[in-house]
């Protein structure tokens, strides 16, 4: 896993490489050379330089000197003159680098920066770094505005300017970057919002050549999972394996007006893993789920006068539910009083347990004030998976809106820190979905916008159902469990992009593809460790 942190742990990690004896002005030339390196690989013969007051742009300077010392022609435009550059570390490279093979440009005009960008192969924009917020001023609007018109090759040091490195949220001008240099380790605002739409392809710098020995002594706001760090939920099915040792999982979900997603979240846990799968429905829709999942027993639940479960329901979910692995609850169920009843039962059993959707909504509207204000309505022993998007998750909190990646995170953690429990995790869904854990939040692979499409959901949580029934027995961290079923979810977005186009997946197009998305993360491992194997034995 790699470590994903907020603007104020980037400025403790470089505190603590300082005290471990590499200056900050070391780590700029150090930065700077990494910025010169992507442009490099580029193979430009001009490049431009994009440089602000700050030590971003002391980046910048560093980058442009390397690049012009390699035979590179560079131009350089800044917002003011060398010796004028308020940073001490940015002003001291400024002026070392105008003082050699590069031309400085200071303030040029809106039509000669069209020149500049229009005569370079690629341009550094090292403008503004981690700590910018809010909106830009002039200069720089009408720079990145030029920048972003002429559709030039960018290489971004850090984040995009004008990205808010901290919630991803893009100021109304923003460099579009087509690679982004990020230095030690990635910041969660190019996870979040705006920020993979302008970030480009993501690379890191390590530039400390301990920082494996340091990045682990501060917090992280995140870690990314590889593929390989998953490799547990991998392994083939032993040959004495049958039905129910594979694990069963009861899918509680449904009604008249929304059949259809218990149908493909019973459907999704069978082919994500799962033994046996069964539905329990309201009777006014069992019927129609049986005729759809013929080989998943349906068992009818007494509804009420709409068609969603009814007052005599709990009960007899409740001691069905006893038989199973797992237990899924929500999708398509609706917020009726028995529904209420269903959710708050299924809580006070001892069973692992994943609430999506409408089971979310119905635990909301139970809450006053938040469901952390009073966690004792969701604390319990057994494992508790909860599955909310941005709006669900709102609700959960009472908060008006969620809208990045961060808010997503603070949120979350509320919910789970309130419970204080080790097998309480929830999966924050979104263009980036965050899995929080009492200890950590992974970021698991993301999946292709196809999927923001209704039901997927649904599907996602059939998968992380199959998941868990599949590995009912020895689970020791229930957030690499959730987020393998992020994973599978992603790449069948991303199977079903292929297949039908990225504006025509629906959520049913996921199911049948679950078995490659399987094939796709296994081969993704097999093949990394094959080639860590063969880099081992050539260099033995």
């Amino acid at each position: 896993m790699r470590p994903v942190l907020s603007c104020d742990e980037v400025r403790s990690l470089e505190d603590l490489i300082e005290k471990e004896g590499t200056s900050k002005a070391e780590l700029m030339e150090l930065a700077g050379e990494f910025a010169a390196t992507q442009v490099e690989r580029l193979e430009p013969k001009r490049v431009l330089v994009l440089v602000g007051f700050g030590n971003n742009g002391g980046d910048g300077w560093v980058a442009a000197d390397i690049l012009a010392q390699k035979g590179i022609a560079v131009d350089v435009v800044s917002p003011v003159e060398p010796d004028e550059i308020p940073s001490t570390l940015a002003r001291h490279v400024a002026r070392r680098t105008a003082g050699r093979d590069v031309t400085v440009y200071v303030g040029p005009s809106r039509d000669e920066l069209s020149g500049l960008i229009a005569a370079a192969d690629v341009v550094l924009d090292a403008i503004l770094g981690t700590g910018f917020h809010g909106e830009l001023r002039a200069p720089f609007t009408i720079w990145i505005e030029a920048l972003n018109d002429a559709a030039a090759t960018v290489v971004a040091v850090d984040v995009p300017s004008g990205l808010d490195a901290e919630t991803g949220i893009a100021a109304s001008s923003c460099v579009r970057a087509d690679v982004t240099a990020t230095m030690l380790a990635p910041k969660l605002g190019l996870f979040s919002a705006d920020g993979p739409e302008y970030a480009g392809e993501l690379i890191c710098g390590e530039l400390y050549d301990k920082l494996d020995g340091v990045i682990d002594d501060i917090e992280h706001a995140a870690e990314i999972v590889e593929a390989e760090d998953l490799i547990d939920f991998m392994e083939p099915l032993p040959a004495s394996v049958n039905k129910y040792t594979r694990g069963s999982v009861l899918v509680v979900a449904g009604s008249a007006t929304y059949p259809g997603a218990a149908i493909m979240a019973a459907k999704a846990a069978a082919r994500a893993g799962a033994g046996y799968v069964a539905v329990a429905a309201p009777d006014a829709c069992a019927n129609l789920i049986r005729l759809a999942l013929p080989s998943v027993p349906v068992f009818a639940m007494p509804s009420d006068s709409r068609g969603s479960f009814g007052a005599a329901a709990p009960m007899q979910v409740v001691e069905l539910a006893k038989h199973y692995n797992c237990v899924l609850c929500g999708p398509g169920m609706t917020t009726a009083a028995g529904c209420m009843s269903v959710a708050t039962s299924l809580l006070a059993l001892d069973v692992p347990l994943i609430l999506d959707a409408d089971a979310l909504n119905c635990l909301a509207s139970v809450a006053i004030g938040g469901i952390d204000a009073t966690p004792e309505l969701y604390r319990r022993e057994a494992p508790l998976i909860m599955t909310p998007h941005t709006g669900e998750l709102a609700r959960l909190v009472d908060k008006e809106s969620i809208d990045d990646l961060a808010s997503a995170i603070d949120a979350s953690q509320r919910i789970v820190w309130a419970a204080g429990s080790d097998d309480l995790v929830v999966v924050a869904k979104g263009p980036t979905t965050a899995i929080v854990g009492v200890e950590k939040v992974l970021l698991p692979l993301s999946g292709p916008a196809a999927l923001a499409t209704a039901g997927s959901g649904d599907v996602l949580a059939g998968i992380i159902a199959g998941t868990m029934a599949l590995n009912h027995e020895g689970v020791e961290a229930w957030e690499l469990l959730a987020a393998y079923a992020v994973m599978l979810h992603s790449y069948t977005g991303f199977a079903a992009a292929e297949r039908w186009g990225e504006k025509s997946v629906i959520a049913t197009d996921l199911i049948d593809l679950i078995g490659d998305a399987m094939r796709l993360a296994t081969d993704e491992v097999l093949g990394g460790l094959e080639g860590a194997r063969d880099t081992a034995d050539k260099e033995a």
